[in-house]
């Protein structure tokens, strides 16, 4: 979680021009840019920086969540409490389980569109250190 905090701050920070993202497209190192891949860099961008406020309330809001009085059955068994205990809890596992998938893929994409912005931003400083002759 802090990781995709750290990533989306130093994004925020690093990319000052969102617009020089404009047609680059994203490509895994080392391989060939994917054909079906027609999201650019700066709607990734933009859909980032969209998602952060939304993860950010999600974590604020999460402790809200309390059971309310219809939600519990007080007739039941306690050995169908301690089922439904169990699974609740591999419920809640598997929800962590996808929760950080997501935000480690989030945390990829985030510092791997902060790298491209920055060899652009070089290209840009070597094209301009050049003369023209």
């Amino acid at each position: 979680m802090e990781q995709y905090f750290s990533a989306t701050q130093k994004m925020e920070q690093e990319v000052m021009f969102p617009s020089l993202l404009r047609g680059v497209f994203p490509q895994e190192e080392g391989a060939a840019p994917a054909a079906e891949s027609r999201t650019d860099l700066y709607e990734r961008y933009q859909l980032l920086k969209a998602i952060k406020p939304m993860v950010e309330k999600g974590l604020a809001s999460g402790g809200d969540q309390s059971p309310s009085r219809a939600d519990t059955d007080g007739d039941t068994s306690l050995d169908s409490n301690g089922a439904e205990d169990a699974q609740l809890e591999e419920r809640l596992s598997q929800h962590l389980t996808g929760l950080q998938q997501v935000l480690t893929h989030l945390t990829r994409d985030t510092n791997a569109l902060t790298r491209r912005y920055s060899q652009i931003l070089e290209q840009i400083n070597l094209s301009e250190g050049q003369p023209s002759w």
